[in-house]
């Protein structure tokens, strides 16, 4: 990225609202007190420089982890200013630092596109730190100042001399704030690095874990090709093969300095799509225009070339072939920079310019309707596995129509192997999903038949990961379940037909156990996402061991430590019990460990992060070893009691 000369001066800080209620009320600013409000820090931070490669004057940014859990982000862009802002009277940069809604992003030269509004963010890192150091250089002196819970603690002052320019933050998170300070994931934050570099083809991130000298770890993010390589990365992070040879590129020109949008798109061999979508390098979750843009656009010139070189056949001709169809194997990164980002809801996750969505849709008309025809063999790859798609819809419509109940609550039409609860008060009910018909039989006879619902499940069922939605429909281990929850699946899926509130898997804690859990949740995430998202699945946690002392006293434990530390407290002779799978216990066993709301322990399901979510069912479900294999590898360090 080439440097090009700015004016940035102190009088661009412009000033909104004083720092108030930050340290009060920290979730309202950063989402959370928890792991993912401390990484929100760094991103802040980082955020800033990230306007600086933006606007065209910073090229490298170093983030470094030091030892007592500090974070230092480095920069060498113009430096915040140093000067005196005309309306506080203090130094801009002491206004970056110590004003909410400070910064360089209300107008004048500040900064056209940005992710944020440049000193917010700095503020709030400020406020929820225990101390942060802030050095600018000018391209002359050092200037440093310190904060101490967002308090001034000396004037700015020249250190020094040097003829380089940036800034450099350092900070600790105070632990007043936070739970706990010291779980910086290394991991974590150089998914969000990664992702940083791929929308800013050029800028050069460095990330550096410097707590255990012994064991340094140093990572460079650098990708000339951008969005391009983004998408290479996906499919070979998830094992996916490409049906055709080229990333499709789509740009247009910085329309008349207010709006640019990239897209880069490829086909996979796989049944599922990865549809990210940015503004200003915000990932928006939630879509928005951008979003609407590219939905809209894609399948009425995907059939336009279909229809103009005759592609789909005389017997296919009744097909419609929709965006459900054309997203089927699709890998698409869609970023815009836009001057003024207008973000619904705080959390910046839906894009809401109209522009944008008219932008996107003339982009794909008139770049992607010449790729198609330059590119004749991809087009045609691309509309077979569409029509594929189509053709699997429609089945699946017809298998939906043979299972679908009449209402939300008829029981008649339940799975014969339900053992229905007699309540019909979702919010108090609860399901069972059992793997084997023996502990399926414990359960019915163990269980509080007013709110706990028994479906035995047996043999293995359907890998989701490797089959479309007609497979699904037809399938005769999952549709018992499809049925007993009774809100549909796909784009269908409806959480206020749910007929329970919590749907537990309770399968044995041995491999075959392990699968049947996993093959589960990687149908919940594909098919009914929501109950993921909303926290309706569990995970039950039945015993190891029963530890016997005589025959009226017994004890549980569901781990060997928990076992190792009841046989040191009791005294005298006991008889340890190891199960080896639901089945061996008894219905009252049963009850008392894994179902009683009173004693049982469960894990709740989270989706903290869908996209980590979504790379990992596909590795570990998907076709492909090598990256399911350097998975198991990376992570094995983290497995305990694993039973084989």
């Amino acid at each position: 990225m080439t440097k090009v000369e700015g004016e940035y001066g102190a009088d661009e800080i412009q000033v909104l609202e004083g720092l108030e209620a930050v340290r009060k009320r920290p979730g309202m600013y950063i989402g959370s007190t928890g792991e993912r409000g401390l990484h929100h820090l760094v991103y802040e931070i980082v955020d800033n420089s990230i306007d600086e490669a933006l606007a065209g004057y910073c090229d490298k940014i170093e983030v470094s982890i030091l030892p007592g859990n500090i974070i230092r982000v480095k920069d060498d862009g113009r430096g915040i200013p140093v000067g005196i802002n005309s309306k506080m009277g203090l130094p801009a940069v002491t206004v970056v630092f110590t004003v909410l809604h400070a910064g360089g992003k209300f107008g004048g030269g500040g900064y056209k596109v940005s992710g944020g509004l440049h000193g917010v963010g700095a503020s709030v890192v400020n406020a929820l730190s225990e101390w942060l150091e802030v050095r600018v250089c000018d391209g002359k002196d050092i200037y440093f100042q310190r904060y101490e819970r967002g308090k001034i603690m000396n004037d700015l002052e020249v250190i020094g001399q040097s003829t380089r320019r940036g800034t450099e933050v350092r900070f600790k998170a105070d632990p007043e704030i936070f739970k706990d300070t010291d779980v910086y994931d290394y991991a974590t934050l150089a998914r969000r690095l990664r992702e940083q570099a791929f929308l800013n083809a050029g800028v050069n991130i460095e990330l550096k874990d410097e707590r255990d000298p012994e064991n340094i770890k140093d990572k460079t993010f650098y990708y000339q090709g951008g969005i391009k390589e983004f998408v290479n990365y996906i499919h070979k992070k998830k094992g996916y093969t490409p049906i055709h040879d080229e990333v499709i590129y789509l740009r247009t020109a910085n329309l008349e300095n207010t709006c640019e949008v990239e897209i880069a798109m490829q086909y996979n061999d796989s049944y599922n799509s990865d549809i990210r979508s940015f503004a200003n390098n915000i990932h928006t979750t939630d879509g928005g225009t951008h979003e609407e843009g590219f939905r809209r656009a894609i399948p009425r010139v995907m059939n336009n070339y279909a229809t103009k070189f005759n592609k789909i056949k005389e017997k296919d001709k009744d097909l419609k072939l929709e965006f459900e169809d054309y997203k089927e194997g699709m890998t698409a990164i869609i970023s815009v920079k836009i001057t003024e980002a207008q973000f619904e809801g705080q959390t910046k996750a839906k894009l809401g310019n109209t522009i944008v969505r008219s932008m996107v849709s003339k982009l794909i008309t008139d770049k992607l309707s010449e790729f198609l025809e330059e590119n004749p063999a991809s087009a045609s790859a691309i509309i077979d596995k569409a029509l594929a798609s189509a053709k699997a819809r429609e089945a699946a419509r017809k298998a939906r129509e043979n299972v679908r109940r009449k209402t939300g609550l008829e029981s008649a039409s339940l799975p014969g192997k339900l053992a229905d609860c007699q309540s019909k008060d979702r919010s108090e009910t609860e399901i069972y999903i059992v793997e084997g018909d023996s502990a399926g039989g414990s359960a019915k006879q163990g269980r509080d038949r007013k709110f706990q619902a028994i479906l035995p499940l047996w043999g293995k069922m359907l890998n989701v990961e490797k089959a479309r939605l007609d497979k699904v429909y037809g399938n005769d281990k999952l549709t018992p379940v499809i049925t007993a929850l009774g809100a549909g699946i796909g784009e269908e899926f409806d959480t206020e037909k749910l007929r329970y509130d919590k749907i537990i898997i309770m399968a044995d804690a041995d491999v075959d156990g392990s699968h049947i859990r996993t093959l589960l949740l990687t149908f919940f995430f594909r098919y009914m996402r929501p109950l993921i998202e909303d926290g309706h699945v569990y995970i039950a946690q039945p015993p190891l061991y029963r530890i016997s002392k005589g025959k009226e006293t017994h004890y549980y434990a569901y781990t060997d430590q928990e076992r190792d530390e009841l046989l040191a407290k009791i005294e005298g002779k006991t008889t340890i019990q190891r199960y080896k799978g639901l089945g061996e216990m008894d219905p009252e066993q049963l009850w008392e460990t894994t179902m009683n709301p009173e004693t049982r322990t469960m894990l709740r399901v989270e989706l903290n992060d869908a996209q980590e979510a979504d790379e990992t069912f596909s590795i570990l479900m998907g076709d492909q070893v090598e990256p399911r294999r350097e998975f198991i590898e990376t992570n094995a360090k983290y497995v305990q009691n694993l039973d084989i």
